[in-house]
């Protein structure tokens, strides 16, 4: 059977998935995005996006705003003992689901031409200087180059032999939509024993609220409605919230495994963006702007490399995992550190106290977990 070719091939229909397929196909390039899942579909996600990815949105043509995205303007971070502090954020962002997010982009892909291909990647070989990319229906196809953009965890990691997949995460992330009250231009950050939950407003004024917590502390409970009971109203903003608050899913969306181990930007050769070539830590709340920056830095060197303005592909994987660690790396450090510090139930009320007293290391931190807009 013979192969259909094509320039690129994109593993997942995320954001970075999307607006990369976008760009590419934009640049003339013949692009299949292969995705699992069916468009629209709600995903755990903390559902707030930087304004720095803002510029390359638009260069995509895509405007968040048009499709009801709430302008963010505010940041506040309460404790699980209730002290709360509030700032300005530096360069804000907005708040959109998942849902209608990808959703629209998946809709500018097919005006772009991107072929969409809804299935599932089993096994990517690299052979001749050639990708082989097969599927689950028994499909396969052939690129110059592939991309790996399948989120968090997949099937394709543990194919792929990734090290990070190998090692167990404590992690579960719980999300829930809501309508009740809460203030459209505030993202806030609940911080409960063992976690802590992410609020802000999408479109249709619903009010999306995502948690991460231990699954050790979890699995005590006998389901979400007693751990919320029993750990999370502890926190009187969220026991405010959920009480004054219509939950608007059926059931909660959860994931489980969720890492933060070191990935590999450049893995068989595919290279790898979103969550496929890192995570920053929920607490940091700016994933899918990292996602969509990596997405553009990923798409502009690809773009390079096709025309010939790139002269090898090992200059091709250098200059991606140069570009990506640069940008990203101190971000996740910093993540990480803090999402340490505040997992520590004793520290982070002090931690607070700290920052009330010293008000203007709060945008530094937001600064630092954060990147400058994108020009484009």
């Amino acid at each position: 059977m013979t192969s259909q070719q094509f320039d690129v091939i994109i593993i997942g229909g995320g954001l970075a998935g999307l607006t990369s397929a976008i760009d590419l196909s934009q640049n003339n390039f013949k692009v299949l995005l292969i995705e699992k899942n069916s468009f629209p579909k709600h995903k755990v996600c903390g559902e707030y996006v930087s304004n720095e990815v803002l510029p390359y949105l638009e260069y995509l043509g895509f405007n968040p705003f048009e499709f009801g995205a709430k302008r963010i303007t505010n940041f506040e971070l309460t404790t699980h003992n209730n002290k709360t502090i509030q700032t300005e954020l530096p360069l804000g962002g907005f708040g959109m689901s998942r849902y209608e997010m990808d959703f629209q982009l998946y809709q500018l892909a097919l005006k772009q031409k991107v072929t969409v291909l809804k299935d599932t990647v089993i096994n990517v070989i690299f052979e001749n200087d050639v990708f082989s990319v097969q599927t689950k229906s028994g499909q396969s196809f052939t690129s110059k180059i592939t991309m790996g953009a399948f989120g968090k965890r997949s099937n394709l990691d543990t194919t792929l032999q990734r090290s990070f997949i190998t090692k167990k995460s404590p992690y579960l992330g719980v999300k829930i939509h809501m309508s009740g009250n809460f203030p459209e231009n505030k993202v806030a950050l609940h911080n409960f024993k063992g976690g802590y939950c992410g609020v802000s407003k999408v479109e249709n004024d619903h009010i999306n609220l995502c948690y991460i917590t231990n699954y050790e502390a979890f699995k005590r409970y006998k389901d979400i409605d007693a751990f919320q009971n029993d750990v999370i109203f502890k926190n009187l903003a969220l026991k405010e919230l959920f009480q004054n608050s219509n939950i608007e899913f059926d059931k909660p969306l959860t994931i489980s495994q969720i890492s933060f181990e070191t990935k590999n930007p450049i893995e068989n050769h595919m290279i790898m963006c979103g969550d496929s070539a890192g995570m920053i830590h929920p607490l940091c709340g700016n994933g899918m702007a990292m996602a969509i920056r990596s997405a553009q830095l990923a798409s502009g060197l690809i773009i390079d490399y096709l025309q010939n303005k790139i002269d090898t592909r090992a200059a091709l994987e250098r200059k991606y995992a140069k570009v990506w660690n640069k940008t990203f790396s101190l971000r996740l450090k910093v993540g990480h550190s803090i999402a340490y510090l505040f997992r520590q139930d004793w520290l982070a009320p002090k931690l607070l106290v700290v920052l009330r007293r010293v008000p203007f290391l709060i945008p530094l931190i937001i600064r630092m977990t954060h990147g400058k807009p994108i020009k484009v």
